[in-house]
């Protein structure tokens, strides 16, 4: 695969040089600009020799609360000498996958968490004089949760029990109807019913199929994938296995982002041990045909995250999201059914198989089936990874789990960047026609004796189809801020995130998330006066329902929002930005 060659290039000399590339081409009889075409693509690729040492500092959401422009301003300052000699670079990175411990932010690749600017520069002067030390490891800090989960209640490394059961009497439809009960969703966002996908693959007309573990996890805000990779890996590789038997498909992947160096050590290591255990490889359990598993690293970009993406950057493509249809279930990767689906869902995908799909049903509360962990973080007291029933109101997360916020809470940011942001009173307005009809009774009631007119944040219960009644999204990752925070500020902050993320491909979000940015940071600049503003805000209005429209995936739908949540929430805080105010 071009992708792994070219990562092997790059851990060898921090860049592609071109004499690299040259033999590359010649020993896979690969035309040179097919693999210039993918190295330009993606973050992390360098096709010029970088600094000496090259800091990089994480811009995104919570680190962007923690203050990481100061810190990256301090370094600038203190190193400028070296900058100015060329021996060191600084510059911004997006979301590292660290959120509970900003700012984060890497040296030479080397991952840290909750650096000052002192520290960093010194790590830097560390690394000019080759003592860089060992990367801060993820498995050695435990991060604010409410463990043992039931998910994963003895937390120890399984002997792959259901594997074998299954291996030994695969009884494929009892497991799509278990799955089923279980009402198990996908964990990634879209929250596509995950019997519906398994199924979907396994009754794809098709020899050759696979399964994709989607492992990319790039959206600031949630970091829950990491936890799992690193303390459970044997309940993903064994949801892995489990999909696999069941849809016929003869490989899987594990797709992980380069940056969880890590976890991908761990994965691999989990995979040999299943193998060792016969739970894996070319003979499952004595009894049953192949299925091998692999870690693919990912080369960068939160649109892997997108699964029609994801695939393209494993056959070696710009990672540029499919037209649908057709669906990856029945022709994804190689044009075969593949089913690709996220590490959460996969993990209580392996739970289900032990315990049951009524079992897994009934973990839920107040009406709703399951449970699933959150990502928290931002201007909470404990900041970190919770399992709860689906149903849970968010101030059992916030305030019972989280410790609450040290300033009265203003906002909360329900799916990463991709939700935008919701006012600590709701106004009953925004909400569609005939929520009350959807809505749990209680709420209706509370709402009610509030005076009608609001709706308090923290009752909302956190599920997905609770949200979807409301007009919300909710995703895995939570970012909460407090009443010190400017929103336009961070409205194009998040902006600035989607703008460097865009694949490019669809028109209206390439040229649509550059206006946004812009449009946000001419007011920040106070070059906006009060009849500008108004104009921009339309402006602003046509270009969300462009994008919206027309976007191939995810991200361009997505984008503006944001910029429209503050403006339909939080205008006071941007006219506070307007010329003359």
């Amino acid at each position: 695969m071009i992708v792994q060659e070219l990562h092997r290039i790059q851990e060898r000399y921090r860049y592609l040089p071109e004499e690299a590339l040259r033999r590359l081409a010649e020993r896979t009889g690969t035309p040179l600009y097919r693999l210039q075409e993918v190295a330009s693509f993606f973050p992390h690729f360098h096709l010029q020799q970088p600094p000496a040492v090259e800091v990089r500092v994480c811009h995104d959401m919570a680190c962007h609360l923690s203050g990481c422009s100061g810190v990256k301003r301090g370094l600038e300052r203190e190193l400028a000498a070296e900058i100015a000699a060329g021996s060191v670079g600084v510059r911004y990175a997006s979301c590292l996958g660290r959120c509970d411990r900003p700012v984060a932010a890497t040296v030479n690749d080397r991952f840290f968490a909750a650096r000052s600017a002192e520290e960093l520069m010194g790590l830097a002067r560390d690394a000019l004089s080759a003592r860089l030390p060992a990367a801060d490891a993820d498995s050695g800090y435990e991060p604010h949760t409410n463990r043992p989960w039931k998910i994963d209640p003895a937390g120890t490394p399984t002997g792959y029990d259901s594997v074998r059961t299954f291996a030994a009497a695969p009884d494929r439809q009892r497991m799509i109807d278990e799955l089923k009960a279980a009402d198990l969703r996908g964990m990634g966002g879209a929250g596509v019913p995950a019997h519906q996908k398994w199924n979907d693959v396994w009754k794809a007309k098709g020899d050759e199929k696979y399964v994709i573990c989607n492992a990319d996890e790039s959206e600031p805000g949630t970091f829950k994938d990491r936890e799992l990779l690193t303390r459970h890996p044997h309940l993903v590789l064994e949801g892995v296995i489990l999909a696999g038997l069941l849809t016929g498909a003869t490989r899987g992947w594990i797709y992980i982002r380069h940056e969880y160096v890590e976890q991908i050590a761990i994965m691999r290591a989990e995979i040999r041990r299943a193998e060792s255990l016969g739970a894996c490889g070319a003979r499952i359990a004595g009894v049953s045909g192949g299925f091998s598993v692999d870690v693919f690293t990912s080369p960068g970009g939160y649109i892997c995250g997108e699964q029609s993406a994801l695939v393209e950057a494993m056959e070696d493509r710009r990672a540029q999201p499919r037209n649908k249809p057709p669906q990856l279930e029945t022709n994804g990767f190689h044009d075969r059914p593949t089913l690709v689906s996220n590490v959460e869902t996969f993990a209580w995908a392996a739970a289900i198989a032990a315990r049951g799909g009524q079992w897994y049903a009934d973990t839920g509360t107040a009406g709703c089936k399951g449970s699933r962990l959150f990502s928290i973080s931002g201007d909470v007291v404990r900041p970190g990874v919770f399992e709860l029933p689906n149903g849970t109101p968010l101030r059992t997360l916030i305030e019972d789990l989280c410790g609450g916020t040290r300033r009265p809470l203003k906002a909360f940011a329900p799916s990463g960047p991709s939700g935008g942001f919701l006012p600590a009173r709701l106004p009953v307005a925004a909400l569609p026609r005939g929520w009350e009809k959807r809505a749990p009774t209680d709420l209706v009631e509370k709402v009610a004796a509030a005076g009608g007119t609001h709706l308090d944040i923290l009752d909302l219960q956190l599920d997905l189809q609770r949200f979807r009644d409301l007009g919300l999204a909710i995703g895995s990752g939570l970012v909460v801020y407090d009443d010190s925070r400017d929103m336009a500020v961070e409205a194009v902050n998040c902006s600035q995130f989607f703008r460097d993320e865009s694949c490019g491909k669809c028109v209206p979000c390439r040229i649509g998330s550059q206006k946004i940015v812009e449009l946000g940071e001419e007011l920040l600049a106070g070059r906006v006066d009060d009849s500008a503003f108004t104009d921009r805000e339309q402006l602003a209005g046509e270009l969300s329902r462009a994008m919206e429209m027309t976007s191939i995936c995810g991200l361009g739908m997505v984008a503006a929002k944001p910029f429209q949540s503050a403006l339909q929430f939080f205008a006071a805080d941007l006219r506070r930005h307007v010329r003359g105010n």
